[in-house]
C-alpha cells in the first residue's frame, strides 16, 4: 500500500484549505467523466476512489458495459501516460514488463539494452486480466506490490503514480485462470459493473451513434493527483469511524463471535481491508464534498472493500448465498 513519502503533517487550517480546494478539482473531474460516461455513478464514484486513494480498483463485469472506456476517459481526465494490455493466455511476462534485447555497435561489442514493456505507465489498464496465465498474473502482482521490477537482476522503478484498473469477466468461460486470493487482495476496491439504467442507456444509444462523440478534457495532472493523494492520508479520522472500520471487518472473519459469519464464512477479510477502508472513506468523504469520513462512508465501502477479500462455505454457496448477502447482512447488524 506504501508508495508515499512521508511528509510533514500539515496543521488543521492548511489540511482544511487543502481539502476544499481538492473538492473542487474532484467535482470537476466528475463533471468531465460524467459527459462520456453516462449513468453508473457508483462505478464511477469506486474507481475514482480507488485512484485518489492510490490503490489499484478491479472491475467486474460482462463484456461491453464501458469498463474499458471507463478507464481510458479516467487517463484523459486526470492527465496520466497510460497504457493498455489485452490479457490472453499466451501473454508472457515479458509483454507486460518489457525484455533484454543484444546491442551491437560498430566496433563489434555486444551489449544488452532494457525495454521497457506498458507496465512503465501512470495507468495500466489490464483488460480481462483473469484470461493470463498465472506466471503472467504473477508478473504484474509484483508491480502492484512493490512499484518496481526486477529484470535479469536490474531494478527498474515504476512511474508515480503508478495504478492498475484491471477488469474481469464474470463469467465463467473456458480458458481463464480465476486470480489468486493474495493477487485479489493487492486491488483496494472490486467494483462490480451491472448493466445501465434505461434513461442511461438511450443516453447512451443516441450520443454515441452520431458523427462526433464527446471527447473529455485533462483537468488534473500527475503531480496534482499525487498531492490528492497524500492530502487523503492527512486527513483526520474521528475514532468512531476507526472504531466502525475494525468492527466491520472483524465481523467478517469466522471464529470472532458473529453467528451469522462463522456459519457462511470460511475466511474473512485481513488487515488490507481495514487500510482500504481508512484510505477510501478519507477519499469518498472528498467526493462527496465532505472534509471528515462518517460511519456512513464506511458502511457504504464495505461490499467494494470487503467481497474480494472473503470465500464463503461450501454449505452457504449450496445455499445460494453470495458474498454479497453476507456483507449485506453484517451491515445491517452494524447499523443495528
Amino acid at each position: 500500500m506504501g508508495m508515499m513519502k512521508t511528509e510533514a503533517p500539515l496543521d488543521e487550517k492548511a489540511i482544511i484549505a487543502a481539502a476544499e480546494k481538492a473538492l473542487a478539482d474532484i467535482a470537476v473531474v466528475r463533471g468531465e467523466v460524467s459527459k462520456v460516461i453516462f449513468g453508473q455513478e457508483s462505478v464511477v464514484e469506486n474507481t475514482l476512489l480507488a485512484v485518489l486513494s492510490g490503490g489499484h480498483a478491479l472491475l467486474v463485469g460482462v463484456p461491453g458495459l464501458a469498463k474499458t472506456k471507463l478507464v481510458t476517459t479516467l487517463g484523459e481526465v486526470l492527465g496520466l501516460a497510460s497504457n493498455r494490455i489485452q490479457f490472453t493466455p499466451d501473454l508472457m511476462p515479458s509483454d507486460i514488463l518489457g525484455s533484454e534485447v543484444m546491442d551491437q555497435d560498430e566496433s563489434g561489442r555486444r551489449s544488452f539494452r532494457f525495454v521497457k514493456g506498458p507496465v512503465f505507465a501512470q495507468l495500466l489498464m489490464a483488460d480481462e486480466i483473469n484470461r493470463a496465465s498465472p506466471r503472467t498474473q504473477s508478473a504484474l502482482l509484483q508491480s502492484m506490490q512493490e512499484y518496481h521490477i526486477t529484470v535479469a537482476g536490474h531494478r527498474y522503478d515504476l512511474p508515480v503514480p503508478f495504478h492498475v484498473l484491471a477488469t474481469q469477466n464474470p463469467l465463467e468461460q473456458e480458458g481463464t485462470y480465476p486470480l489468486p486470493e493474495a493477487q485479489l487482495d493487492r486491488f483496494l476496491l472490486q467494483v462490480d459493473v451491472h448493466y445501465p439504467e434505461l434513461a442511461a442507456e438511450r443516453q447512451i444509444l443516441l450520443e454515441t451513434t452520431g458523427l462526433s462523440e464527446t471527447k473529455p478534457q485533462a483537468v488534473l495532472n500527475a503531480e496534482r493527483l499525487v498531492e490528492i493523494q497524500t492530502l487523503v492520508r492527512q486527513m483526520p479520522v474521528s475514532d468512531k469511524v476507526v472504531d466502525a472500520i475494525l468492527a466491520l471487518v472483524r465481523s467478517a472473519r469466522p471464529g470472532q463471535g458473529n453467528t451469522s459469519t462463522d456459519k457462511n464464512v470460511a475466511w474473512g477479510p485481513g488487515p488490507r481491508a481495514g487500510q482500504a477502508m481508512m484510505l477510501c472513506a478519507r477519499a469518498r468523504a472528498l467526493y462527496e464534498g465532505r472534509l471528515a469520513p462518517s460511519i456512513d462512508d464506511v458502511h457504504a465501502l464495505a461490499e467494494p472493500v470487503l467481497q474480494h477479500r472473503m470465500a464463503l462455505t461450501f454449505a452457504a454457496r449450496a445455499e445460494g448465498m453470495s458474498v454479497r448477502d453476507v456483507i449485506d447482512g453484517l451491515v445491517k447488524q452494524a447499523k443495528g
